[in-house]
């Protein structure tokens, strides 16, 4: 009996050129799809976006636009971009948020093969999730379709290698397998249809997709092996100064250390920019938390952020994006911060958010970080009370059905109670997340000292997880 498949996370994008709503619009998906990849164009991009790409690597379009007074008003964008979808040979679920638009452009919008159609001044966290859950629905239906599909072409392929007596085609060796690059998809169609776009790298197989870039696992023909090879999503803009990874590269250069994830090279090619790091194949702790983790082996990767923060906060920075699927696990179970996007200096000239727009997980930011305030190093240690809340019980402390009841609860709503075999850590947790800063540990080398102090409480759990067993911090 052959083994179920595991629904692939749903790939999400937002496309709209008033950037505050967008912004909007990603913090409730983050929060109604905690498991999807959202992105975000503006309308020039996704134009661009209609002409190059194969609709594959977009499952769900929330397509914001002016739809005009008719469907054969010119304003009619909306309808417009709607017509350009359908001439692509795979296409996303649509919800179109129309600005103006009426009865009629409504009608032409579900015609063109909108699954909803919401007038954006009327949208709501609770008419977007009704939304959003019923055009999920028709993306897995159509993936259900697909992949039976699928299924019978499979048995019609072996059936027809069975019958044939002539020539076959003997099986890739492993060595060729591993030499054969796959063909890029998605943002690399745009770039190229080449896997060696980027000099000297070759594309493999894409392991990765934030807002802002894809990560690829690519061969380095510079250094003879593989690593995470991470592309802007978007042409380097000469006027906005610094670029975004730009400045995560400079941030990961100013740190240098193990606990913090090896970078390579840094170039612009095509007007992409690139980031290459190391490959860290063991995954991140977002997957490791879904397998289970002891109180032993929580309390070692609290300790591993912890000082890894350190080197972060000593180095100038705050990190302002600390979640698990940013923590990374090496072999010998130590932990790599990876996604310094968002990193800002410490001294308090650049590390406020853009007025407006609330940068980061929703699930893992501070009260100060929630209301738009300036931040310092005590916002990661709450992100990290949010995450050992999350490696002791297996929950997020804190779920609300939209953004704005999470962000409420981690400004106003006290720490949920733990489990009673897990009370011992009711006081430390409450200095990690209190909702002042100044109650909270002043520096991470408190949090070290207190997890070594609860480690000595804990019996060691050597039960079959299947991991390996964690080392000293």
């Amino acid at each position: 009996m052959s083994a179920r498949r595991t629904p692939a996370p749903a790939r999400v994008l937002v496309v709209d050129d008033d950037r505050r709503y967008g912004e909007w619009l990603r913090h409730h998906l983050d929060v109604l799809c905690p498991q999807a990849s959202v992105s975000m164009l503006n309308l020039e991009e996704f134009q661009r976006w209609c002409t190059t790409f194969s609709g594959r690597d977009c499952d769900l379009l929330m397509l914001a636009a002016p739809f005009g007074g008719s469907p054969e008003d010119p304003g009619a964008h909306g309808l417009t971009l709607l017509r350009r979808l359908r001439e692509q040979p795979a296409t996303p679920a649509v919800i179109a948020l129309a600005e103006e638009g009426n009865e009629l452009t409504a009608v032409r919008a579900l015609q063109l093969g909108a699954v909803d159609y919401l007038p954006k001044r009327l949208l709501t966290p609770e008419r977007l999730s009704t939304a959003v859950r019923i055009a999920l629905r028709r993306v897995e239906r159509r993936v259900a379709r697909r992949l039976a599909s699928l299924a019978h072409l499979s048995r019609d392929a072996e059936l027809n290698a069975d019958n044939a007596d002539e020539q076959t085609v003997p099986p890739a060796t492993t060595e060729a397998a591993n030499a054969a690059p796959l063909q890029p998809s998605g943002i690399a169609a745009l770039l190229t249809t080449n896997s060696e776009f980027i000099p000297g790298y070759t594309l493999r197989l894409k392991i990765g997709e934030s807002e802002k870039a894809v990560v690829y696992l690519a061969s380095s023909t510079h250094r003879g092996h593989n690593v995470a090879l991470k592309v802007s999503k978007t042409l380097r803009d000469e006027a906005a100064g610094r670029q975004f990874l730009e400045r995560e590269y400079t941030a990961v250069m100013a740190v240098r250390s193990p606990l913090v994830v090896e970078i390579y090279d840094y170039g612009v090619h095509g007007g992409f920019e690139y980031l290459a790091m190391e490959y860290l194949p063991r995954g991140d702790l977002k997957a490791r938390i879904l397998r289970g983790v002891s109180e032993q082996e929580a309390l070692h990767y609290v300790a591993q952020i912890a000082a890894a923060l350190a080197v972060v906060h000593e180095s100038g920075l705050v990190h302002r994006d600390l979640k698990p699927p940013n923590v990374m696990l090496r072999d010998n179970d130590s932990v790599a911060l990876i996604d310094f996007g968002l990193a800002r200096s410490l001294d308090g000239s650049t590390i406020s958010t853009q007025t407006g727009v609330l940068l980061g997980s929703p699930y893992y930011m501070s009260p100060e970080q929630a209301q738009g305030e300036p931040l310092d190093a005590r916002s990661d240690f709450y992100s990290l009370g949010v995450i050992c809340y999350e490696l002791l019980t297996g929950q997020k402390p804190y779920i609300g059905g939209t953004a704005m009841e999470l962000l409420q609860q981690h400004v106003n709503a006290p720490l949920p109670a733990l489990p009673p075999d897990l009370t011992r850590y009711e006081s430390f947790l409450g200095r990690l997340m209190a909702k002042s800063r100044g109650e909270r540990f002043a520096n991470a080398a408190e949090i070290i000292a207190a997890v070594t102090g609860l480690r000595g409480s804990v019996t060691p759990d050597l039960s079959a997880t299947g991991e390996a067993q964690p080392s000293a911090a």
